[in-house]
């Protein structure tokens, strides 16, 4: 049974960030694989600079790519479910963020080497994102309220 919403144990700020990043890279998993939302879907390949599949027409996706954002979304979910997972999963997830940012910038977007694949807009949204996540752990810190939990 499960206990009424006073005697659950409130979620720290942190966590209520994590959740909804985990969501956000969940659906966008998903909608790389919707025809439509994903123009040249005909093109996407598993993981190669020449998938022409752009998520939105914007952001180069492949199927590797959709994998990784899923996954990395059901890690957001399950990490949330505490303080020090969702505040790991924001900064270390920021850290990889800033690393493919990186990355992008330096292998040229038709080399071997871009088998993810990222174009320039994936780029800008990476550093983005990177800076987003690692702000958010920083600013909200481990959300416990005891000085066990941090």
């Amino acid at each position: 049974m499960t206990p009424p919403a006073s005697h659950r144990a409130a979620r720290a700020p942190v966590q209520q960030a994590a959740l909804p990043a985990g969501l956000v890279f969940l659906v966008f998993g998903v909608l790389g694989f919707v025809p439509g939302i994903t123009t040249d879907y005909g093109s996407l390949d598993f993981a190669s600079h020449e998938s022409d599949a752009e998520l939105f027409g914007l952001f180069q996706v492949s199927i590797l790519h959709n994998l990784v954002h899923l996954v990395f979304g059901l890690a957001g979910l399950m990490l949330a479910g505490t303080a020090a997972g969702a505040y790991s999963y924001l900064l270390v997830g920021g850290a990889v963020y800033l690393v493919l940012w990186v990355y992008g910038l330096s292998v040229g977007h038709d080399s071997d080497a871009n088998f993810v694949p990222l174009n320039s807009a994936d780029d800008w949204l990476h550093f983005a994102l990177g800076i987003a996540m690692i702000g958010l752990a920083l600013a909200l810190g481990r959300g416990g309220t005891t000085p066990d939990a941090r």
